[in-house]
């Protein structure tokens, strides 16, 4: 029995190659019982025809299907449906009865609210996105990244693709961090105080649940990053937010008791204030003083595009008080969550412990990819790649906002990716921010940022990491000439 023609249709909503929607259409029709073993699927001429894509293209999907054995060729009679296709589940699925739980009783803690923040999927589509963090895919060298991935999936890297480490990592990226990214900020390790985690934030949360506990205080700035504060709040540690200044977190404003500070000394979050060198060692000799540590996230150093950054808090630590945080996902693409910590080994040891009870290790065949990626020089590439545009867009955003007239609160004295601004008193830039979605602008409001009930409305940021230079004027333009209309 053959398969009509017509029950073939490219869902416009999966995306990849015409290749593999073509393989997803066909196997989710077997998996689904649509098609049945032994029926005869059209010809790769009439699918081409039909789907309106090129015979070879089929032919190479059908021929991807029989090594998966969802299909079969029989010589010159075509393809058929596989005896061996995966079987549809012989059970129908049962609709969902009444919920009689009682979910305020049931759920022993709460993690609510979320970070507060809103970033569309769809950021890519609008033609003036300020919007902090995402990749720009004219930087990105996804054809190095792509020979890297392949590579690390040769029988050469098999136990790396497949090994479960259990607690341990790739043995390749920990020594490319230890011999090439640590040494660019002063910091010598050894593989026992390398710990590789799923991004910065789980860096900061595995550093949170060793450190702390309900009789210890952490120390936060204010504004900070929002996911640092929701971690922390999760911890049930008792928590200060110290405001900071046009230099960041100010030593001084400490409470007495604290345990932990956590800190973003070279590009604040979201200031983008840089700590002098004299205030870094205060902070460093308080923290010896008042028996602290410090967890110093250094999650934007390789974007110092403007001169050399500041010794890193670690570099200058010589009582083993800080614990460093790096991530590769802000340089290489946030999609990757991997990031690092470092820090002496006894809390290495423990994060360690925390990790694999969680989630064992990042997965073996990412780590090596990027190992491959740093080790053979793309990576020094794409940060010098990034570096002259961000450069490039960092003078052309200044300009627009003082032919504008907007009012920088705060931009990186190294470079970074972004600038804070404040708007006229008054001002809600969480309402400004839908006004200017509709205009085809986003913007990052920056009432998140701050803790307490009641932030200020007033701020904002403007990222442009993922906005090219042509589009900025006419993007800031905008923006000034919504906040004119507000008041």
């Amino acid at each position: 029995m053959s398969i009509s023609i017509e029950t073939f249709f490219l869902d416009p909503a999966i995306e990849g190659t015409l290749q593999a929607r073509i393989q997803q259409m066909v196997a989710q029709g077997i998996l689904a019982g649509r098609f049945r073993a032994g029926e005869r699927l059209p010809s790769s001429r009439k699918m081409a025809a039909h789907l309106g894509v090129s015979r070879i293209t089929v032919t190479l999907s059908y021929t991807e299907l029989v090594a998966d054995d969802y299909l079969t060729s029989r010589g010159r009679s075509g393809y058929f449906v596989s005896e061996n296709a995966p079987e549809p589940p012989a059970f129908t699925a049962q609709q969902s009865g009444t919920d009689t739980v009682d979910w305020n009783r049931a759920i022993g803690q709460r993690f609510a609210p979320s970070l507060g923040m809103e970033k569309p999927t769809d950021w890519a589509k609008y033609k003036y996105q300020f919007i902090y963090g995402q990749a720009d895919p004219t930087l990105f060298d996804t054809a190095n990244w792509r020979l890297c991935a392949l590579q690390a999936l040769g029988m050469r890297d098999f136990s790396a693709l497949t090994a479960d480490y259990f607690d341990g990592d790739d043995p390749k990226l920990v020594e490319f961090i230890a011999r090439q990214t640590l040494p660019r900020r002063g910091i010598l390790a050894n593989p026992s105080e390398i710990l590789v985690t799923m991004g910065a934030q789980n860096a900061l949360w595995l550093s949170a649940q060793v450190l702390l506990n309900s009789r210890r205080r952490a120390a936060i700035e204010d504004p900070c990053y929002p996911a640092l504060r929701n971690i922390l709040t999760q911890s049930r540690c008792q928590l200060s937010e110290v405001q900071v200044d046009a230099d960041g977190l100010p030593p001084d404003a400490l409470p007495d008791d604290t345990d932990v500070v956590f800190t973003t000394p070279s590009h604040q979050c979201p200031t983008a204030a840089t700590m002098p060198l004299a205030r870094r060692k205060a902070l460093l000799d308080k923290a010896e003083a008042d028996d602290f540590l410090i967890v110093e996230d250094d999650y934007e150093f390789e974007m110092s595009f403007l001169k050399a950054p500041s010794p890193s808090l670690k570099s200058l630590d010589q009582n083993g008080r800080v614990i460093y945080v790096g991530s590769f996902s802000k340089s290489l693409f946030p999609g990757l969550r991997l990031g690092y910590l470092v820090g002496p080994a006894p809390f290495i040891r423990e994060a360690r412990a925390l990790r694999a009870s969680v989630l064992r290790h990042p997965p073996g065949h990412i780590q090596r990819t990027v190992s491959y990626y740093l080790s053979l020089g793309h990576y020094d590439a794409l940060v010098r790649r990034m570096s002259r545009a961000y450069h490039e867009r960092r003078n052309v955003i200044d300009a627009a906002l003082s032919a504008e007239g907007l009012a920088v609160a705060g931009q990186g004295s190294y470079g970074g990716s972004s600038v804070w601004l404040r708007g006229p008193d008054g001002l809600d830039t969480t309402a400004l921010a839908e006004r200017l979605r509709d205009k085809g602008v986003l913007i990052e409001p920056g009432a998140p940022f701050f803790a307490g009930p009641t932030p200020p409305t007033e701020y904002f940021r403007l990222a442009y990491s993922s906005i090219p230079s042509s589009r900025i004027p006419e993007g800031v333009s905008i923006i000034a000439k919504e906040i004119k209309a507000s008041k």
